[in-house]
């Protein structure tokens, strides 16, 4: 059962886990989250990081280790997970992957109310997502491909694995559900131009 925590924010449990590895200096962890290709999976930028960093130290889940210096740059507060933080992030990390959630996607969102564009418009539109959805497949494959080349274990390429199924489910649903509108024979798009005709001013 999902508890309640200091902060939701994934950007927290992401944090926690890259203190496993040492003591991070929040704009440390922001450049190396950046150069992990985090910003993909986890929506984050330097202001959010320091606030989440503030929440955990308050929560008891990380705390002060130092600081350092780098040239003529003012000091730098590094950050280290607590043992509170280390079994914080067990328990949490358990739960995201156990438990399947109610999640609230635009796009499903979208699919509900697309009766309020016609048959031509939807069909219009679900075109240009099909390309931005082979441009985001094209962009997870590449990345997989040069990863796998530069000997990066599958482990560390779990998500974009995922993210590539999920595009694949998309494009089929997408190119499945334009077929259904264009389909003469089951006469879905007299029906919808009726209702968008009887509903729409």
């Amino acid at each position: 059962m999902s508890r309640n925590r200091s902060t939701a924010n994934l950007l927290g449990l992401a944090v926690l886990s890259y203190l496993t590895q040492g003591p991070r200096h929040p704009y440390e962890l922001s450049r190396e989250m950046r150069g992990h290709g985090d910003e993909r999976s986890i929506k984050f930028n330097h202001g959010s990081l320091y606030m989440v960093f503030q929440q955990l130290t308050k929560a008891g889940f990380i705390e002060p280790a130092g600081s350092s210096r780098e040239g003529q740059r003012p000091e730098r507060t590094e950050y280290r997970l607590t043992e509170a933080g280390r079994t914080e992030l067990g328990v949490w990390l358990n739960e995201l992957v156990a438990e399947p959630r109610h999640e609230y996607p635009s796009y499903v969102a979208a699919l509900s109310l697309i009766a309020a564009l016609t048959p031509t418009e939807a069909v219009a539109a679900l075109r240009r997502r099909l390309e931005g959805l082979a441009r985001q497949r094209a962009e997870a494959v590449a990345l997989i491909e040069q990863a796998d080349a530069d000997g990066v274990h599958p482990l560390f390429l779990v998500e974009e694995e995922y993210r590539r199924a999920q595009l694949d489910a998309d494009i089929a649903f997408t190119e499945r559900f334009i077929a259904r509108i264009e389909d003469p024979d089951n006469g879905w798009a007299p029906q919808w131009n009726e209702f968008h005709r009887r509903h729409t001013p």
